[in-house]
């Protein structure tokens, strides 16, 4: 369902069954890690017109992976992390699930 580059890619899978029968299948809730479980690769300041996907590009090769730099400054909202000019952002060494 989910690529292994995906967020949702290790969160369990599971089945409602409806009161008509019929089953709905759906993930799990993701909760976000601790930051502190993670490895620091690189940190990089906000500055005007920083947009995160811009950042993921560079830093991490693939613009969709933002959600790492979210994760690793525990971030729920990612337009906040770049809102303020001069923010630093932590980027993490990317871990990805087998």
């Amino acid at each position: 369902m989910f690529t292994h580059t995906s967020r949702y890619y290790s969160i369990e899978t599971v089945t409602y069954s409806s009161a008509d029968g019929q089953e709905h299948r759906y993930k799990r809730r993701r909760f976000l890690p601790n930051p502190a479980d993670m490895q620091k690769l690189a940190e990089v300041t906000v500055t005007q017109g920083d947009r995160l996907d811009m950042i993921t590009a560079k830093a991490l090769g693939d613009p969709e992976q933002f959600w790492r730099i979210c994760d690793m400054n525990y971030a729920m909202n990612p337009p906040d992390l770049t809102k303020e000019i001069g923010h630093k952002l932590i980027i993490p060494l990317p871990q990805f699930e087998s």
